[in-house]
């Protein structure tokens, strides 16, 4: 799981690569690889992006529960 979520951060960072280019050049790296915005291809890529997205927020969220455990949580691992 733990390579999946590598994965899927680094297409997080690809993506946002490439919106920098769009906002820097007006050019769309994804568009220009698939053969424009609306082919099969880029909407995959677009939704790869997408979905990655979402999958390094629920890291960042990992990384607050580490930070900050839920209280009853160590109660119960100090009792055990």
């Amino acid at each position: 799981m733990e390579n999946f979520k590598k994965l899927a951060l680094a297409i997080t960072i690809i993506g946002a690569l490439n919106w920098g280019v769009v906002g820097l050049f007006n050019y769309d790296v994804v568009s220009q690889f698939a053969g424009g915005y609306a082919k099969m291809l880029a909407r995959f890529l677009y939704f790869a992006v997408g979905l990655s997205g979402l999958i390094s927020l629920g890291l960042l969220f990992d990384h607050w529960n580490e930070e900050h455990p839920n209280p009853t949580t160590a109660q119960k691992v100090e009792k055990a």
